[in-house]
């Protein structure tokens, strides 16, 4: 299925969730949002939250610097 991630197309399997996009990406980090079509995506339904042909998501973990 083709997806936006970030604002770059990728293409991803079927049935894959946001956890296991999050997991592909940013690996184990613990401090990331997750938006799907604009919407945030409560973390502890990352596992439930199936990807769909066509989703735009954002995915953002914070940054320190001075």
């Amino acid at each position: 299925m083709q997806v936006t991630v970030n604002g770059v197309p990728a293409e991803l399997a079927e049935d894959v969730t946001v956890a296991d996009l999050v997991a592909a990406r940013v690996g184990g980090h613990d401090r990331v949002a997750v938006a799907r079509n604009g919407d945030v995506v409560p973390r502890s339904s990352w596992g439930q939250a199936r990807l769909a042909d066509g989703d735009a998501l954002e995915v953002l973990a914070p940054t320190a610097g001075g």
